[in-house]
């Protein structure tokens, strides 16, 4: 008979590296995961405003030379299609990355929590759905503009409601893109 030998289960743990891959991973994803929600809420955006790109319409202004023209709900539509074009291309890029990363780590039960996916590939993924998302957002706030016309009255006739509004909406956009922008930079070279 053979002798008995003490059987100690061999217990591993998770080092630091792969610790901080999984809450890396983590963070990607729902990094990822937010991206394509706030670009599902501007995509509502852009039908809202092709809803309203309707020739003939008279703004509320009281003169009837403040009336957008043809070519405004034109330019209203090219802007839209444009911006839902980037804001599908940012949440196409954002949801490859994220299934990447989903079946990348659900392939070895023992590596559950490990992604095996280039950090670079990740990161420059990650850099082209914010472009697109910013490239959105720009055509979107133009196409916002020509909204603001087309409902307010044309801003070469003088009307005081569109420029408040126009302004209002260029300020306050362009600063959350630049706060936007410096964020996605800062993390992406950090």
């Amino acid at each position: 008979s053979e002798p008995k030998t003490n059987y100690t289960p061999t217990v591993e743990t998770m080092t630091s590296p792969a610790s901080s891959s999984a809450a890396t991973t983590s963070v990607h994803v729902s990094a990822l995961d937010g991206l394509v929600n706030v670009n599902s809420l501007f995509t509502i955006a852009v039908f809202v405003g092709l809803s309203i790109a309707t020739p003939g319409q008279h703004s509320l202004e009281l003169r009837s030379s403040c009336d957008a023209s043809a070519d405004v709900a034109k330019k209203l539509l090219v802007f839209e299609v444009v911006s839902f074009s980037f804001f599908l291309f940012s949440s196409l890029v954002a949801q490859g990355l994220k299934l990447a990363l989903n079946l990348l780590n659900s392939k070895d039960v023992d590596e559950i929590f490990r992604a095996h996916i280039s950090i670079k590939v990740l990161r420059w993924g990650m850099m082209a759905s914010a472009v697109g998302s910013v490239m959105g957002c720009l055509f979107l706030m133009l196409s916002m503009v020509n909204v603001i016309q087309i409902r307010l009255g044309l801003l070469s006739c003088g009307s005081e409601s569109s420029a408040q509004a126009v302004a209002t909406l260029l300020t306050l956009v362009s600063s959350a893109l630049l706060v936007y922008i410096s964020t996605a930079i800062y993390a992406f070279w950090h």
